[in-house]
């Protein structure tokens, strides 16, 4: 599903991440954890393309992806990655179902079909109620939940969640954990996940640790479900 070779960047002087190389299965759930300074959010930009790699390349599905500029990375980028952030980024003008729709209206899904899907996922979420909501009308975890409904709108390869846990009370982080691994049952649905939420790295198919801007086998592990 995706691949991650030879990765290198830096900001000025600081060198992040320093030659890093990553395998992740479809429809694998992976988290990515370390110290605050790793490089995990980095890493994480330039997997799901918000980021260029200084060196190095990355694939999705076969596409090389770090190849991809302007317009074609855009319309790939639309098509195939979902996102879900630390705190949501919604907009606040628009309802829950509007928020969901927008990915679909981008890649110019007919209103009709993008409406309907959303309201699918939605109600997949147990939001069903809560369409015509704004944002600030909804609890934290039911924020967190749109977002995902809407990373999921247009099918994604893959989902790159940074800190999703990191907003929500304890009940809300056992439900958003829960769900991910729903989606992945149910839907086949690929996650890489950055956090520093041991709870939710524990209960990932597989953890990435990062330290000093690499991949750190020796504190890398893998949980058996």
């Amino acid at each position: 599903m995706l691949k991650a070779k030879d990765i290198y960047k830096s900001f000025d002087s600081l060198q992040v991440l320093k030659g890093v190389d990553i395998e992740i299965a479809k429809s694998e759930v992976v988290a990515i954890a370390g110290k605050s300074g790793a490089g995990k959010t980095t890493l994480l930009q330039i997997l799901g393309t918000l980021d260029c790699t200084d060196k190095g390349s990355v694939w999705i599905n076969g596409v090389e992806v770090s190849a991809l500029r302007g317009d074609e990375l855009a319309a790939f980028r639309n098509r195939h990655i979902g996102f879900v952030f630390q705190f949501h980024q919604l907009l606040p003008e628009f309802s829950a179902l509007e928020n969901v729709m927008l990915p679909a209206l981008i890649a110019k899904t007919q209103h009709s079909k993008a409406e309907a899907r959303a309201k699918e996922l939605l109600d997949f979420l147990n939001l069903s109620e809560r369409l015509k909501h704004k944002p600030a009308q909804l609890s934290g975890g039911e924020k967190q939940r749109v977002a995902v409904a809407r990373a999921l709108i247009n099918n994604p390869d893959i989902i790159f969640a940074d800190e999703p846990s990191g907003s929500l009370d304890t009940i809300q982080k056992e439900e958003l954990h829960s769900l991910f691994h729903r989606l992945r049952r149910e839907m086949g649905q690929t996650f890489v996940i950055v956090t520093h939420d041991m709870g939710l790295a524990r209960s990932a198919d597989r953890v990435i640790y990062m330290k000093d801007g690499v991949v750190d086998n020796t504190s890398s592990v893998l949980f058996d479900k």
